[in-house]
């Protein structure tokens, strides 16, 4: 089971991870539009947080968004909550992965782009399967000593930023060419920016295996989101501030390039570590999500039995087995030779798959919990943030999106036929 700080440092270790470590590359050329997008953003996640919050204390049980769609709407849009939250999940484990590797990279040069850099990823996605197999107490540790160590470097970007301010005054901010603000490059960052939220509602998945859940659960969603989005607000605006924007984009580790800059490349190395052992947590935190979703859903009859099946050390190893073999598949659709593009085509990919599951939960909320005027709320206004992330990740990773959903009828089908019992009838 977990406590209190397992649970928050599942949250906490699932927000902060690869996020923060590679978006600043990949924002940069959007320019004060990536700073407006990290703020909408934020108001976004917390909306979502109180939404999944209030949920969660009403339902405290296993499956998170698929739950409380199922409580609101029904078994067809439970399944279909699920499957695009379970999509979200393993394939934006593949970019997790890719982000290690990234930073990586640093000190092991070999593993910027190609096959090593590949197959590096696909080890430590295999690794991080078998050890949530062996159960969630191990990986529950392994998350609290990574979310403590990834505050580490984070911290000091601060520092050093304020250090250089006060040392240099106007001469520590970064000349860099003007980038017209508008919606659509809004809308883009928004969609990217979150990508440092996703795992906002971690808490709520494995809610059974919670202590005490509806005190829990619904407190360490709102602070580890809280938390995050005052780390993302200092640790980008620094990075944006004071580094040219074509430096920052053509960084495989631009928080690990800021501090090399003052303190050298030994310095360098041993943030990009540290940003390594960050996206590592992350990593390890939604390959628990990705075997748990599906057990949820085996077990209240939406999926197949055979992924509610659990072994001797009470985890859903087929579950987790198969959600390796998706991952390793859609990485390996998406290659290319650049880790940076990897990064972000299964980013966007895997984020158009899952805004299903964020905005029926936003219904959800505004159905369950219509007596409750601040959820309803926050539910509006989440829903709203949803629409325009979606508007903001273009048509091509939209149509990704709904490709890969679609792919979920055929097994809704053949369950609602009674073509294979339900665990819950087993």
């Amino acid at each position: 089971m977990l406590g209190f700080w397992p649970a928050l440092a599942l949250v906490v270790g699932n927000l902060i991870g690869s996020g923060i470590y590679l978006l600043p590359a990949t924002l940069a050329p959007l320019g004060a539009n990536a700073m407006i997008g990290w703020g909408v953003t934020i108001l976004g996640a917390m909306a979502l947080a109180f939404v999944f919050a209030r949920l969660a204390a009403k339902l405290p049980c296993a499956g998170g968004p698929y739950a409380f769609a199922d409580a609101a709407f029904g078994p067809a849009v439970g399944f279909a909550v699920a499957w695009s939250y379970w999509i979200l999940i393993w394939a934006g484990n593949g970019a997790v992965a890719i982000a290690v590797v990234s930073a990586l990279s640093v000190p092991f040069p070999a593993l910027a782009s190609g096959a090593p850099a590949f197959m590096t990823a696909l080890a430590l996605i295999w690794g991080l399967v078998a050890v949530n197999i062996r159960g969630v107490a191990l990986a529950g540790r392994i998350q609290l000593v990574t979310a403590l160590l990834k505050l580490a470097p984070l911290a000091a970007i601060v520092l050093v930023a304020l250090w250089l301010l006060l040392r240099d005054g106007g001469a520590a901010i970064a000349v860099n060419p003007p980038v017209p603000l508008g919606p659509s490059a809004v809308a883009g960052a928004v969609a990217l920016t979150f990508w440092g939220f996703l795992g906002v509602e971690s808490a709520t998945v494995p809610a059974d295996k919670v202590k005490d859940a509806a005190r829990v659960v619904p407190l360490v969603t709102l602070l580890g989101t809280a938390l995050a989005g005052a780390v993302y607000v200092l640790v980008a605006g620094a990075i944006a501030l004071m580094m040219p924007a074509d430096v920052i984009a053509a960084s495989p580790s631009p928080l690990a390039a800021f501090l090399g800059r003052s303190w050298g490349n030994g310095a360098l190395i041993i943030v990009a570590i540290f940003a390594a052992i960050s996206a590592l947590g992350t990593l390890n935190g939604f390959i628990l999500l990705q075997g748990e979703m599906p057990w949820a859903m085996a077990r209240g009859g939406v999926f197949p039995a055979w992924f509610g099946k659990e072994n001797r050390h009470g985890t859903p190893a087929r579950a987790h087995l198969v959600s390796g073999v998706l991952v390793t598949l859609v990485m390996a659709l998406n290659y290319t030779g650049s880790t940076g593009a990897l990064f972000a085509e299964i980013a966007t990919i895997s984020l158009a798959a899952g805004m299903l599951a964020y905005f029926v939960s936003a219904l959800a909320a505004l159905k369950l919990l219509r007596d409750d005027r601040a959820a309803s709320f926050a539910a509006a206004l989440a829903a709203g943030f949803v629409l325009w992330m979606i508007y903001g990740l273009g048509l091509r990773a939209n149509l990704w999106g709904l490709g890969l959903l679609a792919l979920g009828l055929p097994v809704f089908l053949w369950v609602r036929r009674g073509r294979i019992t339900p665990a819950t009838a087993a």
